[in-house]
């Protein structure tokens, strides 16, 4: 039988146990409360399908039944990654809301509230990122569709104890005051070791020369990885998951050449390798405001926007600045982050072009090949 390679076959080389995001916690207990509300009974275990198709069930940890609202819990398990919301409590009250309204989120008790602009939502909202509230969004219409519901709602997520976990996190650094944020883009929690998921990096190389594909790409997650094929159409086995370890996949590309090296990922993240950071984890390595400054500085930016890009909450609203300024601030990180990553293969026959993209997935920043 064939070996497939990509990101599904790095997450079975690691051999480490997965777990599920607090958006996918998030999104059985609302449907488990939803069906609640119109049924009358909480289903448990609860199913839910993730934007992959993967169709986990969660166990119920609480749950709670009125006539106007219902409430379910879960209990996130981040399987074998050390992730500071394992053994959470996350819950989701469920009321009926104002006809036409669809889906309204609210922040319960540790969750918290965007106050910075920079992020994806908008100052004063929930901290719930845009693949979980669509993920939501899809259980409640499903469930309504089911049983007959409007799909009306207000959805409250709470987080037992959030507020105090978040102290551990970024988020009020980031202004996202009141708790945690409610997370994930797959669903699933890929767990975090660093000579495990380097060795699945190697190995996805491996594979993907084996198959004698001439173009690979490294994406820090799956929304880069989604811009990757479709700008290159690329197949599976020439996706390498990349993560935060861009040193990874560049050191062993050196002794392992693959004709054309697509480098796909975040602003932010990129912005680190565009300074000279290989290793693109929080703990290791941080957004440098200033060396954003000064590359905007030298994209034409007069100093007041200088000034701007260098006090910026984060990475993000800093490209965003200057995109409205007309400042190609995304495409000056992607050429940064391209000589580093020539650098680092140094003698060796890859090409390489960079993608920068926002949280969305809409294109910020290219870099391409000279010539």
């Amino acid at each position: 039988m064939a070996e497939t390679g990509g990101r599904a076959a790095q997450l079975k080389s690691s051999g480490l146990r997965h777990g599920w995001t607090t958006g996918a916690c998030a999104t059985a207990a609302t449907t488990a409360a939803y069906t609640a509300l119109l049924t009358g009974e909480f289903p448990d275990p609860v199913t839910i399908t993730l934007p992959k198709g993967q169709q986990p069930a969660f166990a119920l940890a609480t749950e709670e039944l009125t006539d106007h609202q219902a409430m379910a819990g879960v209990v996130k398990d981040a399987g074998d990654d050390p992730d500071v919301t394992h053994g959470a409590l996350i819950r989701s009250t469920v009321r009926a809301g104002l006809p036409g309204t669809g889906v309204v989120f609210r922040a319960g008790p540790g969750v918290g509230t965007v106050t910075k602009a920079g992020l994806p939502l908008a100052v004063g909202e929930p901290a719930i990122n845009p693949v979980p509230r669509q993920m939501i969004r899809d259980a409640v219409a499903e469930v309504a569709a089911r049983h007959g519901g409007s799909g009306d709602v207000e959805v409250e997520i709470s987080v037992d104890h959030g507020e105090e976990i978040a102290r551990s996190t970024w988020n009020p650094r980031l202004g996202i005051l009141g708790g945690l944020s409610i997370l994930g883009t797959t669903g699933i929690v890929v767990p975090y070791s660093c000579s495990a998921w380097i060795d699945s990096i190697r190995r996805g190389v491996d594979v993907a020369r084996a198959a004698g594909r001439t173009h690979v790409a490294g994406c820090t997650g799956s929304t880069s990885e989604k811009v990757a094929v479709a700008v290159h159409g690329l197949p599976e086995d020439a996706l390498l998951d990349m993560g935060d370890f861009a040193g990874a996949v560049l050191k062993y590309l050196k002794r392992h050449p693959v004709p054309r090296l697509t480098i796909a990922g975040g602003f932010a993240k990129l912005s680190k390798l565009a300074a000279g950071h290989l290793d693109l984890h929080s703990a290791r390595s941080q957004v440098d405001k200033g060396y954003l400054a000064a590359l905007a500085r030298q994209g034409g930016a007069d100093e007041l926007l200088v000034a701007a890009v260098a006090s910026a909450n984060t990475g993000l609203e800093a490209v965003q600045l200057c995109s409205s300024a007309g400042v190609p601030l995304g495409d000056l990180v992607a050429e940064a982050a391209r000589a580093t990553a020539l650098g680092v293969l140094t003698g060796s026959p890859v090409a390489v072009d960079v993608i920068c993209i926002d949280r969305a997935g809409t294109i910020v920043g290219r870099a391409e090949p000279a010539g």
